[in-house]
């Protein structure tokens, strides 16, 4: 697989308009249009690393794939996987290849729901799925970690606290660049935004409007820093410096700390949103912990 050099990331995501659908409010509605009008693939690639089997039922109109590794009698748990994209972009490349190497070299099977995007989908029925899928992957493989990354971290860390308040205390929650709080009223923000080549906050909230349905916004189902943290499982959170997303990670982590939550932040100077998804050096040294977080946890 080729490896990018970090100093280009930036300008391919300029280059390639990235940041589109994010840095405007009308460029976040024509997203929203075009999610209507042409919606995209989300199967996974054909070609993916041979050693994992995978699989797929429909449950209620959810595509829901499995991810096993083939060279492991029986997995040792299993990982619950929330893609990103904004709650508006569907699961790519980037993503199976992660999921992939999760199933193969944790040895765990990786669920992964495929769930409906805005102007479809939204916060609250999304978590409750989210959660039942935990629990059926307890039920089934035994240990059970959350994983996501961006909009798909805010989903982990949401389905994650109402587990908890389930009485269900997971092995490890991973997050990559997850959207915390859905306001995007954290004061440093700005201060970030103009590093930051793929993600803004004008475009972001339209998106969390729509993805909001009928909660409030600071309601823990949508903005789960605003939830309470105590009781939760161990967390893992990977976030670069060129992130917008950044300062809410600054904000979880004392939170988590004064709540007594253990937590590993993995914080990249120079990185961009989903660092450990892209193929760069970085990226692949990030993708290598994020496995090891979840191989230590189960």
């Amino acid at each position: 697989m080729v490896t990018l050099p970090d100093a280009l990331v930036s300008p391919l995501l300029r280059l390639a308009g990235a940041n589109k659908p994010f840095v405007t409010a009308a460029g976040a509605r024509k997203r929203l249009e075009d999610n209507v009008l042409r919606p995209a693939a989300y199967g996974p690639p054909k070609r993916l690393r041979s050693d994992v089997r995978v699989d797929v039922v429909q449950d209620r109109h959810w595509p829901v794939y499995t991810v096993t590794p083939t060279a492991t009698p029986r997995p040792a748990g299993s990982v619950v996987y929330a893609h990103g994209g904004g709650w508006v972009n569907q699961i790519v490349g980037f993503h199976w290849r992660l999921i992939a190497d999760i199933a193969a070299e944790a040895g765990v099977a990786v669920t992964v729901p495929i769930y409906p995007l805005v102007p479809y989908g939204t916060a609250g029925e999304t978590r409750d799925r989210v959660v039942e899928l935990v629990r059926s992957d307890l039920e089934k493989y035994g240990p059970t970690c959350l994983a996501g990354d961006s909009a798909g971290g805010q989903i982990a860390l949401s389905a994650a606290l109402q587990l908890r308040d389930d009485g269900v205390r997971l092995p490890m929650t991973t997050l990559i660049s997850p959207a915390l709080d859905l306001t995007f009223s954290n004061p440093q923000i700005p201060d970030v935004q103009p590093t930051d080549p793929w993600l803004g906050t004008e475009g972001a909230t339209v998106f969390a409007e729509a993805w909001r349905g009928d909660l409030p916004m600071t309601d823990p189902a949508v903005s789960p820093l605003f939830g309470d943290l105590t009781g939760l499982g161990p967390l893992t959170v990977f976030i670069g410096s060129r992130d917008v997303l950044n300062p809410d990670v600054h904000l979880l982590e004392k939170k988590a700390r004064d709540a007594g939550v253990e937590i590993t932040v993995h914080e990249k100077a120079g990185q961009v949103h989903v660092y450990p998804l892209l193929p760069t050096r970085i990226g692949r040294e990030g993708s290598a912990a994020v496995v090891e977080s979840i191989k230590r946890a189960l």
